[in-house]
């Protein structure tokens, strides 16, 4: 399992994310938010108030919202090799 060490709120519902193995790239959440629990995170504020949760080491917001680690990652490297 792969573990998020950072995370930085961009704009356009996008994130930087490091993880720990050194790997660091961007995700485009812009077709996730605004639908079912992610409905609260078109508040741009409220997408800013992302952090990495210490126990699980994920993204995750208020609320007990959370992505899963291993397809932030996937995400990541998918956008790296076609870049």
């Amino acid at each position: 399992m792969h573990r998020v060490v950072s995370v930085e709120p961009l704009a356009e519902y996008r994130l930087r994310l490091s993880f720990d193995d050194g790997v660091v790239g961007e995700v485009d959440l812009s077709d996730m938010v605004g639908e079912g629990v992610f409905e609260a995170l078109t508040d741009h504020a409220e997408f800013a108030k992302v952090y990495v949760d210490p126990k699980t080491h994920t993204v995750a917001w208020p609320g007990e919202i959370d992505l899963c680690p291993d397809s932030l990652y996937e995400d990541v490297q998918t956008r790296r090799k076609a870049a």
